[in-house]
């Protein structure tokens, strides 16, 4: 008896704690790059951080740091690499972004950004945003061919029309092989 209540209150206890692990924020942070050459030898970075708390409570003092990019190889043209939020309400959805300009050529691997948060019953907690592929800045690439559908949409009817009746042509006007043969075994 003495070990099924020792059992019953330690359940007890777990639903207490899961109970009260289910009443906090989940902030969970996504890191978007894009990459984009406004001009010959010049690359941009856009960074783009999207936080969503999918708790139950609200997470205070939200502080977004993304200072993986190095100041030697990367400047800032807009935005801030931090950013500090009061609140992030439950179920809401903030938006973070910063561009960068390449000052060098080479490969990059950025780290996931950093985002510290508060809630009132705890000390800071912390959580990390998604990591990026490594991004080569400034690399030669080859020109994209991209295949027209819109081409295809517009004329391939056209071109099929014109291709069916050009083959029509073409056999009833060759004369035909089997033909020729008869007509010269007859002679």
């Amino acid at each position: 008896m003495a070990r099924s209540l020792a059992l019953v209150a330690l359940l007890l206890l777990g639903l207490a704690a899961a109970a009260s692990a289910s009443d906090a924020p989940f902030v969970v942070a996504h890191k978007k790059v894009s990459l984009s050459r406004p001009k010959p030898g010049v690359e941009r970075v856009a960074v783009s951080l999207d936080l969503y708390n999918q708790g139950s409570a609200t997470a205070y003092d939200v502080t977004i740091n993304d200072d993986s990019w190095p100041a030697d190889a990367f400047e800032l043209i807009t935005g801030e690499k931090s950013k500090t939020l009061e609140r992030l309400d439950p179920g809401s959805t903030v938006s973070h972004t910063f561009v960068l300009e390449t000052k060098t050529q080479g490969r990059f691997q950025g780290s996931p950004a950093v985002i510290k948060y508060r809630v009132p019953t705890k000390t800071a907690l912390q959580a990390y945003s998604t990591p990026i592929f490594p991004l080569d800045v400034l690399a030669e690439r080859p020109p994209e061919k991209k295949f027209e559908w819109r081409l295809v949409a517009k004329y391939g009817s056209l071109v099929s029309v014109v291709s069916f009746v050009g083959v029509f042509i073409y056999l009833v006007a060759s004369p035909s092989k089997s033909g020729s043969k008869a007509s010269k075994k007859r002679r």
